[in-house]
């Protein structure tokens, strides 16, 4: 199963191109040399990742043509917001009109009051404004991520983290740089993948040569957008990753209080980790970054200053899951969020960011909400994630208990995706961009 849609290129601006899906049009970063006006793409996070042959575009453009139209039609329908009648004093219904019709920016109190909200009547209706306004604004594509899980050793101590260094439970891995290629090799070639996540724990046994080994083995041999997610790897570390062919980075701040971080993450301060997300920006990644709801001590002033911090940091996608307790950490006998407390911050974070985000449905809300990703897409959401973690090793990163899709094979968690996104009306590509690097 192919992820991407070919489109067709219609104007090139020195690295940003703008791209023609059966009438829509996106803008991407290109860093292919020769490529011209009508030449035909996949792009994927905003990314060019190859050009595509004529005969063989046409030939997808064919089969993916009607059904296309069929599903943004099921989408647009589904993601009608309806109006209600107006009662005496009913706030949400004037700051929901409001949102829907763009006519203002919504005031820091009143997305505040809309994280509030308790009434799942309210909460239904608040879901509603965010994906019309997903639909709205990026229409039915919904990009499809895999994420390769290679080493579960982390020297970081994590209080909230299954693969802390405090866990002493652990059954500790390492996949080969040799493994790691291959694994991901196969997901390209096999199943279609064309933007793979990295991940590990802050594994001090890969150098920085290690890394830059897997990204440019994965580049030389598939053309893919490759994200790193290293834990913080140092300015310099992140500068030869973009020079190995690593376009995107993975890393969630997890808490915008600084008092909460330090608490959160012995001797480490929130600043460095702002300092990586903003040199890689500046580099030309793609960010994908937010925060964890649900963490003892977190209020949801903190949860708004999360989604706000997101969108200062320019993130391409938007990583908003539930703090689930592990118990190999200090917060064993902490409690998760319920599942409204998720959706209302993955809507208000579609609110605060309506034209550009890309907003996934964690792992980590699929583990805690078994309908999760059909609730979270329909609460403004358009990204998921699969895990090509080989079934063996799969078992063994832990971050959080009794993780979803664990015992699911790679065809069977794709096939239920696909059924998902169809019933939901959503094409599984990714043919926006939220920005473009210089």
């Amino acid at each position: 199963m192919c992820y991407s849609i070919p489109g067709r290129v219609v104007s090139i601006d020195g690295r940003t191109i703008i791209i023609d899906y059966f009438g829509e049009q996106r803008r991407a970063v290109n860093e292919i040399s020769n490529l011209k006006v009508g030449d035909y793409i996949y792009a994927q996070g905003g990314y060019v990742i190859d050009a595509v042959p004529d005969a063989e575009a046409q030939e997808v453009l064919a089969l993916w043509k009607e059904l296309f139209f069929e599903l943004q039609e099921r989408d647009q329908h589904l993601s009608g917001f309806k109006r209600m009648d107006k009662r005496a004093g009913d706030r949400l219904s004037l700051i929901l009109e409001r949102i829907v019709a763009d006519e203002e920016e919504v005031a820091e109190e009143e997305l505040l009051y809309l994280l509030n909200l308790e009434g799942k009547e309210d909460i239904a209706r608040l879901m509603q404004a965010a994906n019309y306004l997903r639909h709205k604004h990026l229409g039915n594509s919904c990009c499809i991520h895999g994420i390769i899980e290679f080493s579960n050793y982390c020297r970081q101590s994590c209080g909230y983290c299954g693969i802390s260094a405090r866990n002493k439970g652990l059954k500790p891995y390492r996949m080969t740089p040799e493994e790691v290629v291959k694994a991901a090799c196969e997901a390209i070639d096999k199943y279609g993948f064309k933007a793979l996540v990295l991940q590990s724990g802050e594994d001090s046994a890969y150098s920085i040569d290690n890394l830059c080994q897997i990204v440019s083995g994965i580049r030389e041999r598939e053309p893919a957008l490759i994200f790193v997610s290293c834990g913080e790897v140092g300015l310099p570390g992140l500068q030869r990753l973009y020079e190995a062919g690593a376009r995107g980075l993975l890393m969630r701040f997890e808490t915008s209080n600084s008092r909460l971080y330090e608490q959160l993450h012995p001797g480490r301060r929130l600043d460095s980790r702002l300092e990586h997300l903003r040199a890689a920006f500046d580099m030309g990644y793609l960010l994908i970054t937010g925060g964890l709801i649900g963490l003892p001590g977190q209020t949801r002033e903190d949860i708004l200053g999360d989604i706000s911090l997101t969108k200062s940091l320019q993130a391409e996608m938007y990583s908003f899951g539930p703090f689930i307790p592990h118990p190999g950490t200090p917060l064993a006998n902490s409690h998760s969020p319920a599942a409204a407390e998720v959706l209302k911050a993955l809507a208000v974070a579609r609110i605060v960011d309506a034209r550009n985000a890309k907003i996934v449905v964690t792992t980590s809300f699929e583990t805690l909400e078994k309908d999760a990703r059909r609730q979270g897409l329909s609460a403004g959401a358009n990204s998921v994630m699969i895990s090509l973690t080989p079934d063996a090793l799969r078992r063994e990163y832990p971050l959080y208990p009794d993780r979803a899709h664990l015992n699911e094979s790679l065809e069977n968690q794709i096939s239920d995706l696909l059924e998902i996104l169809s019933d939901l009306g959503r094409a599984p590509t990714d043919i926006g961009v939220s920005h473009t690097a210089s």
